[in-house]
């Protein structure tokens, strides 16, 4: 009996643990949303090949076929277990804690997927338990056990599906909790943002200006979901904000519709429409249709703030009769337009020029880049319709703060970096490489390329390459199969390639780049940053 009780006690050590590793890519998957869990799984199926595991694994197969029970056989297959378990808990421990870029939360719901994934554990406990004497049987479970290790992510997949019902119920109670708050508060502005690049920045942006004449609110973060609007409506919106600020995003058509009827907003912000998540949209004419669900949810007294140096957003046939605000940079006919954009490391000045007015308006800000310029140009065209005059606008663009990971420059050891490591996209990352040119100095680029592009991926990649090589001294690339493309790229402009390093994590390249500062000063720029369920 000890024996057999030490042989479960290791295998359900080491299943507990493996669990945590696919409880937090689950997690870092959205819960399996558009079947990304399922996704990495299949991406990373070699680890159904580990050796030790194997081993393991046809060992106890052989011991419920043959039944052999003889004590030293036993005790040998205890021993393969027990290596195996100081193997995955104590010499993996510090290369999973290196890998984990973003912290594993232990929310809510993280704790049911525990509590559903121990009670699956029970069963097969209960049984040993009542069987132990059963010789045949506590091999058996023992072998179940054995599988559950094996098959451990496929495990977690399951008991996601399980919850499901629960999560639903506990998504009810909470949806109508905000609502009903909403309800309460009918004076309160609600203005809804979205678009393929620049959401969070643009709410950034407009929380800043708003906020030096009213009390906003803006969704924290990335929570530009269900549950992130959710959270921020019941946790954190009070009876004092006069504006809530709605941060919406989506991967297939008709998510932001249903964010629109939650939280029903009069003012709609869509910053720039592009390729981005085209794998779920299936299609560009997809994404565009789902980004102009907020315009086209907007009541007939509401007001929208266009982009019309955005042929996708100016082409498009709008079933609305909502008011429309055009900005621009490039397109003189628009409502609000800037002229005479400068950049440095000291942050970019420009004009501002309103429609019917030949006056031209000096601002200044902290920000770096030309897509920061469209997402203040659309904050001062809603904080004029909320009568803020324009000295007041200057002073608060002038305070913005720069957006923590989006063209954040900021000193970094011996260099500078250039954080625009949050979700790259093709329009994001070409306004940063001309930042990074603006830069004097030596010019570094690291990034892992973009995802999620659908089939043109590879091709946008490629041209990524080509517009870094114009621009920097060295290039760190990260992934050396995913940022083949960039390689490419970067060889086609004749880039020398004794000047590209190639990692397989990100925290290699610093030691890199602080070798390269001597009397010059450098400028790293960090485009994107993938997770956890892309590393190679």
């Amino acid at each position: 009996m000890m024996l057999y009780t030490l042989l479960y006690l290791i295998i359900f050590i080491i299943l507990l643990y493996k669990g945590r590793k696919s409880l937090y890519m689950l997690q870092q998957s959205l819960y399996n949303e558009n079947n990304r869990y399922l996704k990495w799984v299949f991406k990373n199926r070699k680890d159904f090949f580990d050796l030790e595991l194997i081993i393991v694994f046809i060992a106890a197969v052989g011991y419920f076929v043959t039944f052999d029970l003889e004590m030293i056989p036993s005790i040998l297959l205890i021993i393969m277990i027990i290596l195996y378990g100081i193997k995955i808990i104590f010499l993996e421990k510090d290369k999973s804690k290196e890998q984990n870029k973003i912290a594993f939360k232990i929310t809510a719901r993280v704790k049911r997927l525990i509590i559903t994934f121990s009670i699956l554990m029970l069963i097969p406990l209960i049984f040993f338990i009542l069987n132990v004497e059963n010789s045949n049987t506590t091999w058996l479970i023992i072998f179940i056990i054995t599988i559950l290790v094996y098959l451990n992510r496929i495990v977690m997949w399951i008991v996601n599906i399980i919850n499901k019902p629960a999560e639903k119920c506990v998504f009810l109670y909470y949806k109508t909790k905000a609502q009903n708050k909403l309800k309460s508060m009918p004076n309160l502005k609600v203005i809804g943002i979205t678009g393929s690049y620049g959401k969070t920045s643009s709410k950034n942006i407009l929380n800043d200006i708003l906020n030096i004449k009213y009390n906003a609110l803006p969704t924290p973060r990335n929570l530009n979901t269900f549950y992130g609007l959710m959270i921020t409506i019941n946790n954190h919106l009070t009876k004092f904000e006069d504006i809530f600020i709605a941060e919406m995003g989506a991967y297939v058509k008709g998510e932001i519709k249903g964010l629109c009827k939650f939280v029903k907003p009069k003012y709609g912000i869509l910053t720039r429409i592009g390729k981005a998540h085209l794998e779920s949209f299936g299609s560009e004419e997809n994404i565009q249709e789902a980004k102009f669900e907020l315009i086209e949810s907007l009541p007939i007294d509401g007001i929208g703030v266009l982009n019309m140096d955005d042929e996708k957003q100016v082409s498009y046939q709008l079933k609305n009769k909502c008011r429309i605000i055009w900005i621009a940079i490039d397109n003189e006919e628009a409502d609000v337009r800037a002229t005479d954009i400068k950049c440095s490391k000291a942050g970019t000045s420009f004009n501002i020029i309103l429609k019917g007015d030949k006056k031209k308006y000096p601002f200044t800000t902290k920000l770096l880049g030309k897509h920061n310029v469209y997402n203040i140009l659309a904050s001062i065209a809603l904080g004029l319709e909320f009568g803020i005059t324009i000295d007041k606008l200057k002073q608060a663009v002038l305070s913005v703060k720069p957006v923590p990971h989006r063209l954040e420059l900021k000193p970094l050891g011996k260099f500078y970096q250039i954080a625009d490591d949050y979700n790259s996209n093709p329009v994001g990352a070409k306004s940063a490489v001309e930042v990074l040119g603006m830069m004097p100095g030596v010019k570094v680029v690291v990034t892992p390329g973009m995802i999620e592009l659908g089939e043109d991926e590879e091709k946008i990649n490629e041209e990524f390459g080509k517009q870094i090589a114009s621009v920097a001294d060295y290039v760190v690339l990260i992934g050396k199969k995913r940022t083949k493309p960039i390689y490419n790229g970067l060889v086609k402009k004749n880039f020398d390639q004794k000047r590209i390093v190639v990692y397989n994590d990100v925290r290699e390249a610093f030691p890199f780049i602080d070798s390269l500062t001597g009397k010059q000063e450098v400028y790293a720029l960090f485009e994107n940053d993938l997770p956890d369920t892309y590393n190679e």
